[in-house]
């Protein structure tokens, strides 16, 4: 058998990886060497009489930073000034996060040295000892260890820090594992550093590993412990994995670590982490396996073949197919790391994996990360890969040829899920490949429908100069979007969000969206574009020089493959300098081609364009000059190597009507481009061609263009759409196959797809059903609300562990926590002698007598200082000699009423006359609040109850319980009110959320985060919290007077409210950035309002004592109209019920529940006879309404228009907003639900597939921009449009202008464009069907 020296021989330029994957897998398999073991006393001296420190005991420590003397060399960084230890075998090189103090993500988001990754526990015995030692001997010692790992290196450290896990436990969790009991683990870690370099000493003594799984805390289950490197995050503006080696994770390798060496003694191993040499990855030793240094060389073992073994210890199933494609570097390697071919066509991606099963990764690598392993194992564990063996066959000169087991060979059935579920899987004799099945493109891992329109989205960050300012301007988190036309080549891409000081000079960069047209650039035939050869998986950089200017531009773009809703998604970041361009310029590019050059994986191209800048005229005269810039670029990606590729060397990229501009209003750029792809030539594809080629076809967008012979083609619509081609109709699968998702599962159609998901309670099994969830993981009771404590007002559950609570009553009771009584604190003389004590639930209420003020803890003789209302009353009896406010009062006078604490009471009568109205906190009318006689208007108190000294209920959520709840609000607090069926669960009723200095009146519920929002008119504000428990919090609290309604649509994540006191309806995101005034006209009292998400429309009520009404509109503003006027009193509250499309409202004046569907003009007259209905909510056949009368949430059936029961609260105060909190998500879409409809701002749904408007639109869809007060922009003849017509049609600009004189002449102004008549046909506008559309541009 040959060595492994004669290994490299015989191979020549062998690829350091290889050398890797031999030696360290040869020597964590090999039988133990001759010896014996490490003992506990060859360790490096430890313990407190060393000087270590000991790291605080329990799970999960980490310790404060080690301050260290001489910096530490950890990849390519050279300055790693402190370090810091973790009870889980981790020294990292920077303060681990707390998310990652207990074993899951790796790798990890900080540098760390793993000896040994596992969740260990020192709660129970147990220590962890660090230092950092300059002392000789410990100095020479780690020198010592080095030179025997690296006997080519003369290393001689300044300083190791030292650090010993000494007798750790495992951490079991709830349900130990009796197999663990006792066991401990021992192990140490030496970082030896010189200035130059650094090194890993790890030592694993005999009997150190007594166990090699741990419990994890997240999915509950035993996972394998790691030894293991991470570089950490990476990157200057978007950050993403560095390099990380894992080199032991799985019970064989970890047992070998006390058995074998790579650095000539059992036990002991030797990696170099820190040098020029480690810049991609970490470096092992490849010392000696023998007990006195000297090499394996000429020692034969019939049982471990070198090869197959050191494949086996890693679980591959060959060197040059299975492993990393990039080389890991090894010192002395001065060539170029060879790019090895991938034999699973599976991508690397930096999502997480799910925790089901390892993954195979590294076959298509981000060439960045240079792994030492070929698995990227679950975030939360590290579960083993069973060995495959592989057979070597013969070894030659060319290379090492290998014999396959058909067992562990990558085939199609072991890999069913790396193909796309559009796409047939092939075996190869060496692997296998995926190909996009017919109606698709794309190179079968990702593949969409031929013909279809596509959206790419995603993130910008830069660090640019500009001209020669030597400060750059920083920009993160700016949004990409494009959208592309695929049969037509076309690609209109926006970036939001840039300075105005940078957005005119990043114009000319085209580029940055041309990408996107090179992906789906119409195909010549034979040819292929990006999407059909990378499947959007891929990596670019680029460099843009400008001639004459000094500096250049460095463009990074990663694009990431296709995500859960059919997007394509990309990251950007820009770094370097650009011309500075003066503000107001034009910049025109005229067409060009591009050569790509494609070799193994890798494309590249090189350009010279230029580029025309019109500058703003100055006395009436503008200056137009030409510049030109170099462009270089470089994409990487990963092919399938098993089958012959097709794919000419060069194609050529010809990019026709550019279009280029920044809009400083919404500080936009956007480029839009018509793209082709061909073969080398002098331009444009010949106007000859077949239209298929050419994008003269006339297909509809969701169509694809299947050429015929000479010039003839037919349009065929795409998977997913029915039609003739010239015009497609989406299907809606969801409808013609109901059972397509089969039982337990809820189908939702989208354009051209849909979607199956699991109901609450199931989820997908492999075979992709719907399947139960069986869930054993210990549940804790005070989170899901399960347990027996007293109710949250007098008691509280405390979480211990495991599936164990203890339950403690609240400051001001007293009992063991299940019934807990109240304290009388008026007993225990808590008050000042002069003041009188109140007892209340939990509290008590101190108030100085008549005579003396304070807080009636302190009270000094004086009086209290009277009220605004209490003076004006006071002054209008003493006027009329009324001396005594007990008397009655003067007929035909007004005398104001005050409460028990001063204030207006928020409904004021004048009782000769008999009218009321409403008053704001400084007694004033509110307009259109005055009733006549016999009619008491809803009138709202704005001033929160004061807060009396003594103990409270913290303002935090209790996490609801599962299933479907009502909630309501009674002044300061939200109480749940539990449903079974239609039943209301009363004994089961709760207090949610305390705010005791609030106004509490409307309530929305958001279903798919599970959140409630609120109104609070004393502040005023608006504010949400999470059902899962929390604080809650304010998001909006400026430019409010007085918001009484709310509404939610859950689809667009948006909510709408009315304000009373400012007479408007507002719409704002879910977190209340991008708010905007739908309506400020019209409206006196609003109130009640409620949206219908699905169909995009929005209802409310306005109870103007003058004309009350109903409304409707679109939930963009358009549309507005009343729906009801006639036989109304007081409406107050409405619903809209998704199911049976009826919207009901409660009217406290005509004291009535009505409903109506909105389609049809009449009403229905459900239930007379409620006393005073406020607000309302639906679920299945019932109302539930609460009424101000009884102070009571009532129960109404609407199939027989009949009351059937009723819920009074334990507190007898007047009830508000009311809503129902969904245990899941009514079924629907609308055109916002999927991000964000493609608007980079508000999206707005309106009725109609694809009638829907959104807030500084795309070029995708039609969309309307709505501001309050609009100011013509355009030129007298011309008229700003309010709509951006869709797609394939006219495309007008931000700023909007034309109209009468068309959307040709338009193009012609560089104002809109025309995407099916991209080449400005003067005749457009006589085709057939084109007349209409230039009134809506």
């Amino acid at each position: 058998m040959l060595s492994p020296r004669d290994l490299k021989r015989k191979r020549g330029k062998m690829s350091a990886w290889t050398r890797v994957v031999l030696v360290l897998s040869l020597a964590l398999l090999l039988p133990a060497v001759p010896g014996g073991c490490l003992s506990r006393q060859e360790l490096f001296p430890f313990g407190p009489e060393q000087g270590d420190q000991e790291l605080e005991a329990g799970d999960d420590s980490i310790s404060p930073a080690l301050e260290l003397r001489l910096k530490i060399h950890f990849y390519d960084k050279y300055d790693v000034s402190s370090v810091y230890i973790t009870t889980n075998g981790i020294i990292a090189m920077s303060e681990p996060p707390l998310e990652e103090a207990s074993p899951g993500r790796f790798p990890t988001s900080f540098g760390a040295v793993a000896p040994f990754l596992a969740d260990l526990d020192t709660t129970n015995g147990g220590k962890v000892y660090y230092r950092e030692d300059s002392s000789p001997a410990v100095v020479q010692l780690a020198a010592e260890c080095v030179q025997k790992g690296f006997p080519e290196v003369s290393f001689q450290p300044k300083s190791v820090v030292v650090v010993t896990w000494d007798s750790m436990a495992p951490y079991q969790g709830s349900e130990r594992d009796p197999t663990q009991e006792g066991k401990r683990n021992t192990f140490q870690a030496v970082l030896a550093s010189s200035e130059s370099s650094s090194y890993a000493i790890f030592l694993y003594p005999e009997d150190g590993l007594q166990f090699y799984t741990t419990h994890s805390k997240k999915d509950e289950n035993q996972i394998s412990a790691v030894v293991a490197f991470s570089q950490g995050l990476v990157g200057f503006l978007w950050k993403s994995d560095g390099a990380y080696n894992i080199f032991a994770s799985d019970r064989e390798s970890i047992e070998n670590l006390v058995k074998n060496s790579n650095a000539g003694r059992q036990g002991v191993w030797v990696f170099e982490i820190g040098s020029p040499s480690t810049a991609s990855g970490v470096v092992p030793a490849d010392g000696s396996l023998g007990s006195d240094g000297g090499e394996y060389e000429d020692e034969e073992d019939e049982d471990y073949d070198l090869v197959s073994v050191s494949e086996r210890s890693l679980g591959l199933e060959d060197v040059s197919t299975t492993i990393d494609p990039y080389d890991v570097p090894r010192r002395g390697d001065e060539d170029t790391y060879e790019l090895l071919n991938p034999i699973s066509p599976r991508h690397a991606k930096t999502e997480r994996p799910p925790l089901e099963e390892p993954i195979v990764v590294d076959q298509y690598p981000d060439p960045s990360t240079r792994e030492t392993k070929s698995l990227l194992y679950p975030a939360e564990g590290f579960p083993q890969q069973h060995p495959q063996v592989i057979d070597v066959d013969e070894v030659e000169e060319t290379g090492i040829v290998f014999r396959y087991n058909t067992d562990s060979r990558q085939t199609c059935a072991n890999n069913r899920y790396q193909c796309s579920i559009h796409a047939q899987c092939t075996d190869y004799p060496t692997g296998f490949c995926c190909r996009c099945v017919a109606g698709y493109t794309g190179n079968g891992r990702q593949c969409v429908a031929e013909g279809s329109p596509q959206r790419v989205n995603g993130k910008v960050r830069g660090r640019i100069f500009v001209g020669n300012s030597q400060t750059p301007i920083v920009f993160e988190n700016t949004d990409l979007h494009s959208y592309v036309v695929m049969n037509h080549g076309r690609s209109y891409t926006a970036i939001s969000t840039i300075p105005e000081s940078l957005g005119y000079s990043l114009v000319p960069l085209a580029p940055v969206g041309g990408i996107i047209g090179w992906m789906f650039a119409v195909e010549q035939e034979g040819f292929k574009n990006g999407f059909s050869i990378t499947g959007g998986e891929f990596t670019r950089q680029a460099e843009v020089t400008f001639v004459g200017y000094p500096d250049k531009l460095v463009i990074k773009q990663k694009f990431n493959g296709i995500d859960e809703h059919g997007h394509l998604t990309i990251t950007t970041e820009l770094d370097g300098h650009v011309p500075e361009i003066p503000f107001g310029s034009t910049v025109q590019i005229e067409p060009y081609t591009e050569l790509y050059h494609y070799a193994n994986s890798v494309i590249t191209s090189s350009s010279t364009r230029e580029y025309k800048v019109t500058e703003p005229a100055q006395d009436g005269i503008s200056s137009t000059k030409t510049y030109t810039y170099q462009w270089r670029q470089t994409i990487t990606f990963q092919e399938c190597t098993h089958e012959q590729q097709s794919l000419p060397p060069t194609q050529q990229l010809s990019v026709d009507s550019v279009f280029v501009l920044y809009n400083t209003d919404e500080k936009i750029l956007r480029y839009a481009l018509s793209n082709s792809i061909g073969p080398i030539g002098d331009g444009s594809p010949d106007s000859s061609q077949n239209p298929c080629y050419t994008g003269t076809h006339g297909c509809d967008t969701n169509a694809a263009c299947r050429p015929g012979p000479g010039s003839q083609f037919v349009c065929e619509c795409s998977i997913g759409f029915r039609g003739d081609g010239q015009i497609c109709y989406d299907i809606d699968e969801c409808s013609e196959q109901p059972t397509v998702c089969g039982s337990n599962a809820i189908c939702n159609n989208h354009p051209g797809t849909f979607r199956c998901e699991c109901i609450e309670g199931y989820q997908f099994s492999d075979e992709g059903v719907c399947v139960a969830v069986i869930d054993d993981r210990p549940i804790n009771y005070c989170a899901t609300g399960l347990h027996n404590c007293d109710i949250p007002q007098r008691a509280q559950c405390v979480y211990t562990g495991g599936s164990s609570y203890h339950c403690s009553c609240l400051p001001g009771f007293l009992g063991d926590g299940h019934a807990c009584q109240d304290v009388d604190e008026c007993q225990q003389n808590r008050c000042h002698p002069d003041a009188f004590c109140y007892n209340s639930p939990g509290s008590f209420v101190c108030q100085c007598k008549p005579g003396y003020q304070g807080n009636g803890f302190q009270c000094v003789p004086g009086e209290v200082e009277k009220t605004r209302c209490q003076r004006q009353r006071e002054h209008i009896l003493g006027a009329m000699g009324v001396t005594d406010p007990r008397r009655p009062r003067p007929v035909g006078q007004f005398v104001p009423e005050c409460d028990e604490h001063g204030h207006y009471v928020p409904m004021q009568c004048h009782h000769s006359s008999g009218y009321c109205w409403c008053v704001d906190r400084d007694g004033n009318e509110i307009d259109g609040t005055r009733t006549g006689p016999g009619m008491r208007p809803p009138c709202l108190s704005t001033v929160a109850p004061p807060i009396h000294p003594g103990p409270s209920v913290p303002p935090a959520v209790i996490p609801l319980p599962p299933g479907t709840h009502l909630l309501f609000a009674q002044t300061g607090k939200i109480e749940r009110l539990p449903l079974e069926g239609n039943n209301m669960k009363k004994t089961e009723a709760k207090a949610l959320l305390h705010v005791p200095d609030k106004v509490i009146i409307a309530l929305a519920f958001d279903c798919v985060d599970k959140v409630v929002y609120w109104t609070d008119i004393s502040e005023p504000a608006i504010g949400r919290a999470s059902l899962y428990g929390g604080e809650p919090t304010t998001i909006i609290k400026q430019d409010l007077g007085s918001p009484e309604g709310l509404a939610l649509d859950h689809l667009g994540r948006n909510i709408f409210w009315t304000d009373s006191h400012l007479d408007r309806i507002e719409v704002a995101k879910l977190d209340g950035s991008q708010r905007r005034v739908l309506f400020e006209t019209d409206l006196v009292n609003p109130r009640g309002i409620i949206t219908d998400s699905v169909r995009g429309n929005l209802y409310w009520t306005d109870w103007n004592r003058e004309s009350p009404k109903i409304e409707t509109s679109y939930m963009d503003g358009t549309n507005r109209r009343i729906l009801v006027k006639d036989d109304l009193g007081l409406p107050n509250g409405l619903t809209f019920d998704t199911y049976s499309s009826l919207l009901c409202w409660v009217d406290a004046g005509t004291n009535r529940v009505e409903c109506m569907n909105p389609s049809h003009p009449g009403q229905r007259k459900i239930l007379e006879g409620p006393q005073y209905p406020f607000a309302v909510t639906s679920y299945g056949k019932n109302l539930y309404y609460t009424d101000w009368k009884t102070n009571s949430v009532v129960a109404v059936d609407l199939a027989i228009s009949k009351e059937t029961d009723s819920f009074h609260p334990h507190k007898q105060t007047r009830l508000y907003g009311i809503t129902t909190a969904f245990s899941q998500c009514p079924q629907g879409h609308n055109y916002c639900t999927v991000n964000n409809g493609g608007c980079t701002h508000l999206c707005l749904a309106t009725p109609g597939s694809r009638s829907w408007r959104g807030m500084v639109p795309q070029a995708s869809l039609q969309l309307s921009i709505l501001t309050r007060n609009p100011k013509p922009r355009a030129p007298p003849s011309y008229k700003c449009p309010q709509l951006v017509v869709p797609l394939p049609h006219c495309f007008c600009t931000p700023g909007c202008f034309l109209l009468s004189q068309g959307c040709d002449l338009a193009v012609q102004m560089g104002l809109a464009f025309l995407p099916n008549q991209w080449d400005s046909n003067p005749n457009w506008t006589n085709s057939p069907g084109n007349e209409s559309l230039c009134d809506s541009c």
